[in-house]
């Protein structure tokens, strides 16, 4: 892989070709992930839309081929707060191996009362964290399968502000919707940092990175009809907005870069550029509280035990080079 140095500027309007690659986007049907996924097609991955809702996922891919010409995007059925699931939607992937995922779906909630899954953990926790805990378990095989597969972790701005109580992960003690989901989104960028070390560890060939989108809006993002359509009101009245944010196809840019930038490395934090609220794509420092591997190690833990697997018990010697699985993998 290039360094840094000699690798040119990065242009977010022309991107390096991904044909041959394949990327799992969760939450590709809407938002920041819509904007992934579009934006991948258009470099000639292909692209697989992880959604709960069949109807949005086809209504999204529509939208991506009508406008990258000969798009190669599909959707896999995808319920992340179904953790007894993720095992069969991985294997309705079809592929002998994977070149990335981006973890970007998640739940945001702004009232009470507090809700929870069907296994019992808080909704947002839950889905966001735990969903994507395990699933990245049920990837690992195709993932080491890959020559140097990245798993991209969609943390959010949010989550810098807060900090993790390791005592109440689910809320059960004090819930405050918002400050939930800051934290969800925390332990979720604490994961994306833990895993890395971990596959460093072990060896393995997959990297880790966490990225951030910034501030972005839906007022500053362009129309996808029927996905996402803005009014020409919202647009001129979030125009003082776009002085210090953006909207969701540029909060796209952090993670697209993380995929496909030969120069990104595991274990880094990727986000804009102007204040980590909007610009092109760079690399920051990894915030000071996201750094304590103990805290981070107390989260694995914890997450093993709620969920029973673990993301990093599979080495990547036990995976064959076309993905199929050896005597040792944990799957029922």
């Amino acid at each position: 892989m290039s360094s840094a140095s000699s690798t040119p500027p990065w242009n977010v309007q022309r991107l390096p070709r991904a044909d041959g690659s394949v990327v799992l986007v969760t939450g590709g049907n809407a938002g920041i992930g819509y904007f992934v996924a579009e934006q991948l097609s258009a470099a000639g991955a292909t692209v697989v839309l992880g959604s709960r809702n069949p109807a949005k996922a086809e209504v999204a891919m529509a939208s991506i081929r009508a406008r990258v010409a000969g798009a190669r995007v599909r959707a896999v059925r995808l319920d992340l707060a179904d953790l007894s699931s993720l095992p069969s939607a991985v294997e309705s992937l079809g592929v002998e191996c994977l070149d990335a995922v981006v973890h970007n779906a998640g739940v945001a909630l702004d009232d009470p009362p507090r809700r929870e899954t069907g296994d019992g953990h808080e909704l947002m926790f839950g889905t966001n964290h735990l969903g994507h805990f395990v699933l990245t378990r049920w990837l690992m095989p195709l993932l080491s399968a890959a020559a140097s597969a990245r798993v991209v972790t969609m943390g959010s701005f949010a989550a810098k502000s807060e900090q993790l109580d390791l005592d109440d992960l689910q809320s059960r003690k004090d819930y405050r919707p918002k400050r939930s989901y800051g934290r969800s989104k925390l332990a979720q960028m604490y994961f994306g940092v833990e895993l890395d070390r971990r596959l460093r560890a072990a060896g393995s060939t997959v990297a880790s990175v966490v990225v951030h989108p910034g501030g972005a809006l839906d007022s500053l993002t362009p129309s996808r009809p029927p996905v996402h359509v803005r009014t020409a009101g919202a647009g001129l009245s979030a125009a003082p907005a776009a002085l210090l944010l953006q909207g969701k196809h540029a909060g796209a840019w952090p993670a697209v870069r993380a995929v496909l930038d030969p120069a990104v490395r595991g274990g880094q934090l990727w986000g804009p550029r102007v204040f980590g609220l909007r610009g092109a794509p760079r690399r920051e420092p990894v915030w000071n509280h996201l750094a304590d591997p103990s805290v981070a190690a107390r989260l694995w833990d914890a997450s093993c035990a709620l969920t029973g697997v673990d993301p990093g018990s599979i080495r990547h010697s036990e995976v064959c080079p076309t993905g199929e699985r050896r005597d040792g993998d944990d799957r029922p």
